[in-house]
């Protein structure tokens, strides 16, 4: 648990602690064994502390399936938001507290979130336009990661909430899993109605909602407060070199097919050929560092997932489940389906 560089530890991504700790104020609260489950999970309370300790968003979601077995609540995710301050998304939370609109304050919550948090499917977007905000899940959904999901979009809502003192804040809340079963819950949670099977998972502000003005509004704090925010953002990123870029943009396109040099190029805004040329002189390439992540990703999601070994496939990128495996014993020497085996005797 360390704090955030280009290269990852675990390419799905990983968090602040400051979010396990709201997990575990939920767990009291549905009186579960906070104990029981940092002594299995290894969380000391000195990194719990610690505003620059993180876990892996894998480990956090098998603590979080772990906290819900232990409390019987399947709707866990909603009590996390529930108990959310916005101290607990650390500067990024105090900065959004003193923004002069609800709608500038999750911008800012959305705009600052890589200081608390890396997803290898991208960082959360926000269409000011619609007053919709977006979070990228880690897929295929089961039962490790519903409540991740969950806890996200009751986070944005609680804090909205809290800044506005009213409740009924929201026109809709769209989650990309299917139902559950406890549609009347969430929809009773969030006070509108609740969309499963999505095409993403947002929440949708009320036009007066999105203008509010809060009334620990503070226009100065707001701008020192977002000032520190952008050095800590601008630190993070400092040292990326180009191949830390291509691989950080990159990673959330494989969904489904393979990212070009080109698409790389173009969001990065320069041209393919000097790209190319800006990788060769760091001594790879464009080829070298697809087939490097997707190494890494299918090695976590072997570990750290139960996704079937044609959704990895997908998820990496590849043609075919057939492309896949053959990737895979290049890389490895074994075939992904013999890796998962002895992932699982090790475990």
């Amino acid at each position: 648990m360390t704090k955030t560089t280009a290269h990852s530890h675990n390419a799905l991504g990983d968090i602040s602690l400051l979010y396990v700790s709201v997990l575990m104020r939920a767990i009291e609260a549905e009186g579960g064994d906070t104990l029981q489950l940092k002594t299995q999970f290894r969380i000391s309370d000195s990194a719990l502390a610690s505003p620059e300790a993180r876990i892996s968003i894998p480990r956090f979601m098998r603590l979080g399936h772990a906290a819900i077995t232990a409390t019987g609540n399947r709707a866990l995710g909603l009590r996390m938001g529930a108990l959310t301050r916005p101290i607990d998304a650390g500067l990024a939370g105090l900065a959004a507290e003193t923004a002069n609109s609800a709608g500038k304050a999750l911008a800012t919550l959305i705009r600052y979130s890589p200081l608390t948090s890396k997803n290898s499917r991208g960082e959360p977007t926000l269409n000011t336009k619609r007053r919709i905000a977006s979070f990228y899940s880690i897929q295929p959904y089961n039962q490790y990661n519903y409540f991740v999901v969950d806890s996200v979009l009751a986070a944005w809502t609680q804090l909205i909430r809290h800044i506005t003192g009213r409740y009924d804040v929201l026109e809709r809340v769209r989650i990309e899993y299917p139902s559950i079963g406890l549609d009347e819950v969430f929809e009773s949670w969030f006070r509108c109605p609740v969309e499963f099977s999505a095409s993403e998972n947002s929440i949708q502000l009320k036009e007066n909602t999105w203008q509010h003005r809060p009334e620990q509004a503070q226009e100065a704090m707001h701008d020192k407060l977002t000032g520190v925010c952008e050095e800590e953002l601008r630190q993070i990123r400092k040292g990326w070199s180009m191949a830390d870029r291509v691989r950080y943009l990159m990673t959330p396109l494989l969904r489904g097919e393979t990212p070009s040099l080109e698409t790389l190029a173009t969001k990065l805004g320069t041209t393919p050929w000097t790209l190319q040329r800006q990788l060769s002189a760091e001594g790879t390439g464009f080829r070298q560092l697809l087939d490097d992540t997707r190494k890494q990703l299918a090695m976590d999601y072997l570990r750290e997932t139960d996704a079937s070994l044609s959704e990895i496939a997908w998820l990496l990128g590849f043609a075919n489940p057939p492309a896949f495996h053959k990737a895979y014993q290049r890389w490895y020497g074994m075939s992904p389906g013999e890796s998962r085996k002895n992932i699982k005797r090790e475990k």
